[in-house]
């Protein structure tokens, strides 16, 4: 059955819109609304990989577009792994995604390398159960059915939850669902628990009577990535339009932690999702990033979950994942171990 006959239209339709960078969807949108049109000027255009409230919305609210002495031909993806997909096959210059598809790609020998980063909080990395339900600890899952989506950011969370509880994904019962599905199944109680990360997390708590059993917080190492096509690593002229846009992309991060409830707003009506929501997923996460270094103790990160997902036979072969790193954007960004950004009290 699918989901919109299962949960209520006005939950499924934010999810529907907003299927986030860490996902597993296997689908590009088109044209239509923000994401599909061209800004900027010149004769050089960089091909950017995004998704509905991404990078494309977070420059323009902050400014970050205007002037640009490049174009910047924009193209809309469900989320991480198909956008992924095109930067393999050439279409997508570069791209943003979470901690965990490029470790998928990597495995299947892709074309991708990674350029620059993002430490953010890991507080809406979580493990989502009902309020009336019985499970209090993370151990209490075993023999229990979760949701979760397949090569997500969420399932490397839920993957290292399990192992810190002594348990594996052998202990429960996986429903490999993305997260308008996996909404509606939470709804209807038919899985006992969902990984999920934000602003997801936010919406359900929000409006899916939802509490949260644990978070990536000391688990997960809160990176996301900017990944190019080696093809446009190698081309003089976007190699340095791709450093223009990630210093562009780490000015408007900034702008971002000082102007949240700006931010929030845009971010809301780029998506649909409620203000609230919007606001409450900023400051959970959204808005703590900091720009980093993509150094040794980021690919050394990056490894542990390569190691995992292949001890796990998830992926089909273990690899270095420092093959697929590109330093040369680093400079003087801070270490990837710097901590992220706080409003305080976790949201």
């Amino acid at each position: 059955m699918r989901a919109r006959h299962l949960a209520p239209a006005a939950l499924l339709l934010p999810f529907a819109l907003l299927l986030a960078a860490c996902g597993g969807s296997s689908r590009a949108e088109g044209g239509g609304g923000t994401g599909s049109g061209t800004d900027g000027k010149g004769s050089l255009t960089l091909n950017v990989g995004d998704q509905k409230g991404g990078s494309e919305a977070l420059l323009r609210a902050a400014g970050e577009l205007d002037d640009l002495p490049y174009k910047i031909k924009w193209s809309t993806f469900t989320s991480g792994p198909p956008l992924l997909e095109a930067v393999n096959a050439g279409a997508v210059d570069v791209g943003a995604v979470g901690n965990t598809p490029p470790v998928f790609a990597a495995a299947a020998k892709s074309k991708i390398k990674v350029i620059a980063g993002s430490h953010s909080r890991s507080d809406g990395e979580t493990i989502l159960v009902k309020k009336d339900s019985p499970l209090k600890r993370p151990a209490q899952l075993k023999g229990k059915s979760v949701a979760v989506a397949q090569g997500s950011s969420a399932h490397y969370q839920l993957v290292a939850s399990l192992k810190k509880a002594g348990l594996t994904t052998k202990d429960v019962t996986l429903n490999y669902l993305q997260p308008a599905d996996a909404l509606a199944a939470f709804t209807r109680g038919k899985v006992d628990a969902w990984a999920v990360w934000d602003p997801y997390t936010s919406q359900a708590l929000d409006q899916a009577d939802a509490r949260v059993l644990t978070t990536g917080q000391g688990l997960v190492n809160g990176l996301s990535f900017q990944v190019a096509a080696p093809a446009a690593l190698d081309d003089k002229k976007k190699s340095a339009a791709l450093k223009d846009y990630t210093d562009r992309l780490r000015r408007a991060q900034n702008w971002v932690f000082k102007h949240p409830d700006v931010w929030a707003k845009a971010w809301a009506k780029e998506t649909g999702l409620p203000d609230k929501v919007a606001l409450d997923a900023v400051k959970r996460t959204r808005g703590t990033a900091v720009a980093v270094a993509v150094d040794k103790a980021a690919i050394a990160s990056e490894q542990q979950i390569v190691d995992s997902f292949a001890a796990l036979k998830l992926i089909p072969r273990s690899f270095d994942f420092g093959e697929f790193v590109d330093p040369r954007f680093n400079g003087d960004l801070p270490p990837s171990s710097t901590a992220p950004r706080t409003y305080g009290k976790a949201h």
